[in-house]
């Protein structure tokens, strides 16, 4: 069994569904995605129905980004916050005005079925963003932080190499998890266009919803596959950009 993780999406399906025909998907594949499936893109909705289709064929794992917390406010709440709506929410909110309550019902569902992080059976952690309790995600004070935190991310980028794991100086945070999965933050903003690795974090958000790509890679072999930069498959639209 091979163990897939999917960066953030933002509503590029067309970039998700490319990459999926450039792989040779196995029944027994598990498939984690680590959220920010909306907000970018024009297909929103088209991208939730996929994953949710997608998801009775494969084991998948769906972990909550921050993105698919705002678009579940507006669609159980009608909350029109507008920061979210400058940052790729106006387009989710389009992309729900043709379907129907009872598709937008279960697309609340899906959402509210999301997972905060998940460890496999190795001890690998997965989550959209990261964490700050030294014991893990689970003692988060806020529970909202694992998708909103950039801390984990700006420590791996930041840190001395030559510290070693058994030091005191050594991240604490590190030390809990054999490898850690996460999105949120593109490392294009730190000159990468594929998944990037600084001890033991692995970022795999390639900013789909900006000018890069949609990612698997798969955690055993490392090997990675992308789709063409996904604002190249929406020729009329601007994403986020």
């Amino acid at each position: 069994m091979r163990t897939l993780v999917i960066g953030d999406i933002h509503g590029g399906l067309r970039g998700l569904k490319q990459v999926f025909e450039r792989m040779d998907l196995q029944t027994d594949d598990r498939f984690i995605f680590v959220g920010d499936y909306v907000d970018g893109w024009s297909e929103n909705a088209e991208t939730i129905s996929y994953l949710i289709n997608f998801s009775e064929t494969y084991e998948c794992v769906f972990i909550r980004g921050n993105h698919d917390a705002l678009l579940y406010n507006f669609l159980k709440k009608g909350d029109n916050n507008p920061t979210w709506l400058q940052h790729g929410g106006e387009s989710s909110k389009k992309s729900y005005q043709n379907l129907s309550e009872g598709e937008i019902e279960a697309h609340i569902n899906f959402l509210e079925n999301l997972r905060n992080y998940f460890v496999d059976e190795e001890n690998r952690l997965y989550l959209h963003a990261g964490f700050t309790n030294l014991h893990g995600p689970e003692y988060e004070y806020y529970p909202n932080m694992v998708y909103w935190d950039r801390t984990l991310w700006e420590l791996v980028c930041a840190l001395d190499k030559s510290i070693p794991e058994d030091s005191d100086n050594y991240p604490k945070r590190l030390k809990l998890y054999k490898e850690i999965y996460i999105g949120h933050t593109p490392v294009t903003r730190v000159g990468f266009s594929k998944p990037a690795n600084f001890a033991n974090v692995w970022n795999v958000d390639t900013g789909a919803a900006f000018k890069g790509t949609v990612s698997v890679i798969d955690v055993d072999t490392k090997e990675v596959w992308q789709s063409d930069p996904v604002w190249e498959l929406y020729p009329n639209e601007s994403g986020r950009n």
